[in-house]
């Protein structure tokens, strides 16, 4: 696989999705290769059947590959679901008096922030760092080469639990590649769906799936905070499926072909017949909406509780609301949010990319892409050499530049 492909693995609750891209000459990624298959082997982002996700994992590289014309050894892995746990820590460290700040003090800082108690099946998968203080200055992105005599730094630790995060690794693993690196669907999304005046602002993501819904809040394009809510589409469906007693994959297609989120939006002169083994019903598409609207009120305002309690007033903290993931492009959602977020949002779709654009502009691609994008983000090109060794980070920001340092040792 050459060094300028980068493929991201979205394993999802309802579809599995690889997305491969080509970082272009001039620096432009393109995509060039998509395999969407269904995924039934998950529960709200937690492998359950192993055998049939690594069966679909195969299925949907295989899709990728043939549309790309290359073969996929390496991908970055999206990871969801209600094991994972987020926190934010301190860390501070000395500086020796008329020394600069070096990277090796900044590596020393976040390692001090690290160093909080995990539970014992727990597994760190992101460190963040969020801002630097400098002897009592705050707001430094990037302390390098600065004079003080303390450095400090807040970071956004992310863990998960080691049990699913290593199924889904055996998951991609069994189906022929290896993991370069697991990143959070929130942080991946954002990567792929946020513009640039987002970027500079405080903007909450919200990623509702099919098992999870999955939350960030970006501050200047920065992970601050992020939560799984355990509801996502896969319960809107539910709800269907009970009330009219169907499948729960004819429920899917009813809420996909007539489901809106508002009831106003619905054609009240549209009847739909729904027949079981014992029994055909009838119901409006009106009928319908008011069993959607109340399940997406329920996993807005658990975003909205989520955030509030611990970062307080949500119309004081965030400048606009990015909604994206497969469920997002039900009619009707994004008025929802405004209603209850009062503030404003739109539906994001994978932002500056090229080649096969129409085909993952979906916000059901955003994780996808989103890995994608990280995958270039942190890959690091050795000097003097043809290979590429790709940087499994806990590190953000300066200590990608600590990773570089240990790669060129081994050279000079």
């Amino acid at each position: 696989m050459s060094e300028n492909i980068i493929v991201g693995l979205d394993i999802g609750t309802t579809k599995i999705c690889t997305v491969i891209g080509e970082v272009a000459s001039d620096g432009v990624l393109d995509i060039i290769g998509e395999g969407t298959v269904p995924s039934d082997g998950l529960r709200k982002g937690v492998v359950v059947n192993l055998e049939r996700t690594i069966s679909a994992v195969r299925q949907s590289i295989n899709s990728a590959e043939r549309m790309a014309g290359v073969e996929v050894s390496h991908v970055w892995l999206g990871v969801a679901g209600s094991h994972l746990k987020a926190m934010t820590s301190h860390g501070m460290s000395a500086i020796r008096r008329g020394q600069e700040i070096t990277t090796s003090d900044v590596e020393r800082t976040i390692e001090n922030a690290k160093a909080i108690p995990l539970e014992s099946n727990m597994e760190v998968i992101h460190v963040l760092p969020q801002e630097y203080v400098v002897d009592g200055n705050d707001g430094i992105k990037d302390p390098i080469g600065m004079s003080g005599i303390r450095l400090e730094v807040d970071v956004h630790i992310i863990a998960g639990a080691q049990g699913p995060i290593q199924n889904l690794k055996r998951c991609a693993r069994d189906a022929g590649v290896e993991v370069d690196g697991m990143v959070i669907q929130a942080l991946a999304s954002g990567l792929s769906v946020l513009n640039n005046s987002e970027q500079d602002v405080t903007t909450l993501l919200i990623d509702i799936g099919g098992g999870t819904t999955d939350v960030g809040v970006f501050r200047r394009g920065i992970l601050t905070h992020s939560a799984v809510i355990p509801l996502g589409g896969d319960h809107i469906t539910q709800d269907i499926s009970q009330l009219l007693r169907i499948p729960p994959d004819e429920a899917e297609r009813v809420k996909k072909r007539y489901g809106v989120a508002v009831p106003d939006l619905a054609d009240r002169d549209v009847t739909l017949e729904v027949a079981n083994p014992n029994y055909t019903t009838s119901l409006t598409t009106f009928e319908l909406a008011q069993v959607i609207r109340p399940r997406v009120v329920e996993i807005l305002d658990l975003v909205k509780q989520n955030i509030e309690q611990r970062m307080g007033a949500l119309e004081l903290l965030a400048g606009n609301v990015v909604i994206t993931g497969g469920a997002s492009l039900m009619p009707g959602l994004e008025q929802v949010a405004t209603e209850r977020f009062r503030l404003p949002v739109r539906i994001g779709k994978p932002q500056a990319i090229s080649g096969m654009v129409d085909v993952v502009s979906s916000p059901a691609h955003a994780t996808a892409v989103g890995l994608v994008r990280y995958g270039v983000k942190h890959r690091v090109k050795v000097p003097g050499s043809s290979s590429t060794v790709r940087v499994n980070e806990t590190q953000s920001g300066p200590g990608l530049f600590g990773n570089i340092r240990n790669i060129l040792k081994e050279f000079f």
